[in-house]
């Protein structure tokens, strides 16, 4: 079946708007720009050194907020370049959304007279508090909310029924009140306690006691006197008491004198009539160390601690101390070092300019190992030996004549 041709549609069909529909005017762009830059009026001011209520006009294509109209041109081309728009492109469509028509500039006309302003308006948009461009402070009452009046309301009331209740009951109890009586309180005691009593009635045969007299009572008081110390002659001296005798010992087995080690005079005179005995032996060796030339010598005990440290001169001496256990040197300048044993010089230590350790300063050790130094191979040693005797000659004569 051969169906009837529907006629075509003579309407449009419905489409979105796209971007390029809508009209857009020159102060939209304008803004828009501004905004990508993140920039605010008071910025262009500071920058493009353009009043903001000129940039503001500028972007509402409002005319009457110049003054003068010969630099709205100028205004409007520097402020699209600095948008980054084309300046020329800017200038027209602000001269077509503004009905503006460019004059020249030594025209009468370019001046222009000045608009007129209500008495309302203000003369300088940046002091006019309600301009759009400029950031609006909130107000005191906005930052107080009306929950928090209630909660200060409700505790001030709380502190107020509070400060009254305490100042009510402060009241009461300091409120005294008379309660009346039947009789009223009488004196219950006479100003004079001893009005009442009666003095003593005597007969005439009755004689009072005598009172005591001052001495008697001074003598009652007075402190007694102090008895004085017997002082009691001794019989003998300390040394005289015999302990099993007298004291704590007394009564036990007597010891001897010379166990107690306490003198008796019996024995001080025993004492000085016996004939002295030599107690102390005879003085161990003595070793000392020579130097003929000056030589470096370290002198150590058997535990390690130096005992003597130093470089010995021509003709000085060092005698060592008497120690248990017998000390340890070493020398640099071997040569040098010789060792006198009793008087008697031993050595040298080694041969000349070399070094000589661990030898031990013991008389049995050094009489062994070293002999008897030759005068005769030292010239050094045969002077100190000549000035060593030439002292002991001065020293001689001074004696003798004492």
């Amino acid at each position: 079946m051969i169906g009837r041709r529907q006629n075509p549609s003579t309407q449009e069909e419905f489409k979105p708007m796209g971007f390029d529909d809508f009209e857009l005017r020159l102060g939209d762009v304008m803004r828009g720009e501004r905004a990508t830059l993140s920039k605010s009026l008071l910025d262009v001011q500071r920058e493009l050194r353009i009043k903001a209520a000129h940039i503001a006009a500028i972007e509402a294509c409002d005319v009457s907020a110049f003054e003068t109209p010969s630099f709205i041109a100028g205004y409007v081309r520097s402020y699209a370049r600095y948008l980054g728009l084309d300046p020329d492109w800017a200038f027209k469509r602000f001269c077509v959304e503004a009905d503006f028509s460019p004059t020249h500039g030594m025209a009468p006309a370019a001046s222009g007279p000045k608009p007129q302003r209500r008495p309302a308006d203000v003369a300088e948009a940046l002091a006019n508090p309600n301009a759009s461009f400029v950031p609006r402070t909130e107000a005191f009452w906005t930052k107080i909310e009306p929950r928090a009046l209630g909660s200060v309301l409700v505790l001030a009331l709380l502190a107020g029924g509070i400060g009254y209740g305490g100042w009510s009951v402060l009241q009461e109890v300091q409120r005294v009140q008379l309660a009346p009586v039947d009789q009223a309180p009488g004196v219950v005691a006479e100003l004079d306690p001893l009005q009442s009593v009666q003095p003593i009635v005597t007969a005439e045969n009755d004689a009072l006691p005598e009172m005591p007299r001052a001495e008697a009572l001074d003598r009652i008081y007075r402190p007694a006197a102090l008895d004085v110390p017997k002082l009691v002659s001794r019989d003998g001296p300390i040394s005289a008491i015999d302990p099993s005798q007298t004291g704590v010992l007394a009564g036990l087995t007597p010891v001897a004198p010379e166990q107690t080690g306490v003198e008796t005079p019996a024995m001080e005179t025993a004492a000085l009539e016996a004939p002295r005995v030599q107690t102390l032996g005879a003085d161990a060796p003595e070793v000392e160390i020579l130097a003929v030339r000056p030589s470096w010598v370290r002198v150590t005990s058997p535990d390690g601690s130096i005992l003597f440290e130093k470089v010995l001169d021509a003709g000085e001496r060092y005698a060592l101390p008497k120690l248990e256990e017998a000390p340890v040197m070493r020398t640099g300048e071997s040569g040098a070092i010789y060792f006198a044993v009793n008087g008697v010089a031993h050595g040298p230590a080694g041969s000349r300019g070399s070094v000589t350790k661990n030898i031990v300063l013991s008389p049995e050790a050094l009489t062994e190992k070293y002999a008897a130094a030759d005068i005769a191979q030292d010239a050094d040693l045969a002077a100190m030996v000549a000035v060593a005797d030439a002292g002991a000659a001065l020293i001689a004569p001074e004696a003798n004549g004492q």
